[in-house]
């Protein structure tokens, strides 16, 4: 048989023209048909920004069909061409690909999150389904692997730098996990395994929105024994926005965690625990079957691939590499924090026996109660005596003002750019010399549509034009936090603050990018990496230099005075052991679901024996964390979760050099943009860090700053 590419270089132009003057009157006959199509042509908005005003709901569906065809005529172009497959007319051309369906599924998806309801939810049950079958139209054509095989098979004999050598592996990494060295039957029963993943992890996701949404607890003054002024308030304006007389409280974060942490209602926390940790089992949102289908259908996929488990198939792409490499990690620090979390747990369960004057078993429900009350003896600090430090537009400042003594960044409200929500806010991005850097959304507050959380995500990436013109990113950083009152301002809590930095973590990872391809850029990393930029940012929290910056009294502008911020940092290892090993549950719930070979009968017995070798607390029948577990049923971390673990171990080791140089030297953070935050993953994580740091990382680090070894 003849070779497929055989010298053709001398492919006439004429034959080119055609291919290229076809896709363009294509192009132009969609532009004028669809004249009124939002997500079409270049906005005339500050920066380009999504015009938001001008997206009605009806747009959706049809941009996202045009996209579909759109990105099929650019796929055909390539495949189509006789040119011998180059790395400009195969690779490059795929990863520029699709970019109109790109900014339709940003704008959607992210609003799917930030600001859903039933009509949005509908859409994306019709539109997912479209969007697996095209993605797998693509990663399944035959002829378009041809081409990319033949540019990676010779990638020798070619001249690349290194950003393009890793746009090739990941290019044809990623066709070779996503089926297309899969034949005849195999391929069809991928096709069906993904569309079907696609929709399971889709509905997942809405029963647990739909499911926090239904609960709430109306309550009357005597039923908010315990509870500060602060919480008082957020549970009168929550009621007030109900429409409904009295109080209330819901599973929303702010006003879930306050009542757990300062109600003496024991009654009343189990009740709010259990709706809680018992959302989506049975009922009309039930996930306990979906989420038993999903890790089954995850394991028929990997099978495929001849991998015996789905974790072994997904962790292949990973930092960890191995299922053996992520157990070694979680099983080490299980190994040294568990003892630690043990005696932290047998310590706060005999202050409550003293506290009571009576023996009582400490249940999950009691923890954050009487934690937060042996914190204050120890340390004489709670949330109560931070919170007036903390007023959310303070925090604005410092969070920001971090980023400009770190990197020069400046951000300034633009309020010509278009918003989604009236809250949302949206900031220019400018460098020290005034170069144009980005833009960045806030979204702080819980509503209706929004799902729990905190998250960043983009509405635009960054990449570099043909022309080599920089095209700059506008990312989105989305919370739920403690809403103003009538009485007082958004007044944040320390977590608050803490997970504000750490989203603002990942948007500084996107804002700061500077490379070539857009699937390389900004937060596209390896999923055990992508948390680095984020929990490192937390490490600031307990520093002076930063705290003096912004934290002031927001009735008095009094700076937080030296003897509260010496109770933060003396504070800050409370509890670190019982905290780890929650976070490790989380990690070998997932692992357990991921590393399963036959399918689960009964899923809230896998789960219980999943996390027997981490449970420092007594399990409550009937409370489950799986049908809620998001972030691996439908977030994307699947077989990822001890990401968190892991880049906490290389954000300790990471900050330590910082603390050794001064944590604002200037150096330093320059290092930390120009080998981590501007490289996104254009080259393996390992090698980024490790030109940083100058060494690989350990966990000394990371136990040291949480009291485990001094």
């Amino acid at each position: 048989m003849r070779p497929l590419y055989n010298n053709v270089n001398h492919i006439s132009l004429f034959t080119m023209k055609k291919i290229l003057v076809s896709l363009f009157l294509s192009l132009f006959t969609f532009m004028v048909v669809d004249a009124a199509d939002p997500f079409n042509g270049k906005y005339s908005t500050p920066y380009g920004t999504i015009p938001f005003d001008k997206i009605k709901l009806s747009d959706y569906e049809p941009a996202f069909k045009k996209g579909i065809r759109m990105q099929e005529q650019e796929i055909n172009a390539i495949v189509n061409q006789r040119s011998m497959p180059t790395f400009e007319n195969t690779i490059e051309a795929l990863d520029r690909s699709g970019s109109y369906l790109s900014r339709v599924a940003n704008v959607f998806f992210a609003l799917l999150s930030a600001e859903s309801n039933d009509e949005m939810m509908a859409i994306s049950q019709r539109v997912q389904p479209l969007l697996s079958e095209h993605s797998n139209n693509i990663s399944l054509n035959e002829k378009l692997f041809e081409r990319i095989k033949y540019v990676y098979d010779n990638r020798d004999k070619l001249d690349l730098n290194t950003e393009q050598q890793t746009l090739l592996k990941e290019t044809y990494d990623s066709f070779a996990r996503n089926g297309a060295n899969l034949k005849g039957a195999d391929r069809e029963r991928y096709r069906e395994l993904t569309a079907e993943l696609s929709n399971l992890t889709l509905t997942f996701g809405q029963n647990v929105l739909r499911a926090t949404n239904a609960f709430s607890m109306q309550l009357s003054l005597d039923d908010l024994e315990g509870l500060p002024q602060s919480a008082i308030d957020a549970a009168a304006a929550l009621a007030k926005s109900k429409g409904v007389e009295g109080y209330m409280v819901n599973l929303s974060y702010p006003s879930y965690s306050a009542f757990m942490k300062y109600s003496t209602r024991r009654d009343l926390r189990e009740k709010l625990y259990r709706a809680y940790n018992e959302r989506s089992i049975g009922g009309e949102f039930d996930n306990m079957q979906i989420l038993a289908r999903i890790a089954e259908v995850r394991l028929e996929i990997a099978k495929l691939f001849d991998c015996q488990t789905y974790a072994e198939y997904k962790l292949q792409h990973t930092m960890a590499g191995t299922t053996d490499g992520v157990y070694d990690l979680l099983n080490r620090l299980l190994e040294a924090y568990k003892p630690v979390a043990l005696q932290e747990v047998k310590e706060l369960e005999g202050f409550a026996i003293g506290k009571e004057g009576k023996d009582i078993e400490l249940m999950p429900w009691d923890f954050s109660f009487y934690s937060e009350q042996l914190k204050h003896i120890k340390y004489d600090l709670n949330d109560e005596m931070l919170r007036p430090y903390f007023e959310l537009n303070n925090v604005i400042e410092g969070v920001f003002g971090l980023a400009t003594r770190l990197y020069g960044l400046t951000f300034t409200e633009n309020k010509k750019i278009p918003v989604y929500h009236p809250e949302v806010q949206a900031f220019e991005v400018k460098d020290a010399d005034g170069k144009y850097v980005g833009v960045i959304y806030t979204d702080f507050f819980p509503r209706d549509g929004k799902r729990q959380g905190a998250w960043m995500t983009e509405f635009k990436g960054q990449w570099r034009e043909e022309n080599g013109k920089d095209s700059r990113p506008h990312v989105t950083i989305v919370m739920n936090f403690t809403r103003p009152t009538e009485n007082a301002p958004s007044l944040l809590t320390y977590d608050e603050v803490e997970t504000f930095l750490h989203e603002f973590g990942h948007a500084l990872h996107g804002l700061l990018s500077e490379v070539t391809y857009p699937s390389l850029a900004g937060t596209n990393v390896y999923r055990d990496f992508v948390e680095l930029p984020s929990q490192f940012n937390e490490n600031f929290l307990t520093e002076k230099s930063f705290l003096d910056g912004f934290a002031k009294h927001y009735q008095t502008g009094e700076v937080i005075p030296d003897s509260l911020i010496q109770k933060i940092v003396k504070s800050s290892q409370y509890h670190a052991a019982y905290a780890c090993v929650r976070q490790l549950s989380f990690g070998m719930l997932d692992m357990a679901w991921h590393t399963i070979t036959a399918p689960v009968a009964d899923p809230a017995t896998f789960e219980i024996e999943a996390l027997a070798s981490t449970q420092v607390v007594p399990v409550v029948e009937g409370a489950l964390l799986s049908p809620q577990f998001s972030h691996i049923f439908s977030g994307g971390y699947a077989a990822g979760y001890y990401g968190y673990k892991w880049a906490e171990v290389l954000d300790a080791d990471a900050f330590s050099v910082f603390k050794a140089h001064g944590v604002f030297d200037p150096a330093t953070a320059a290092s930390f943009r120009d080998n981590i935050l501007k490289r996104g993953g254009t080259e393996n994580p390992m090698v980024l860090y490790k030109r940083f740091r100058g060494g690989e990382p350990t966990i000394e680090a990371l136990m040291r700053r949480d009291g485990i070894i001094k």
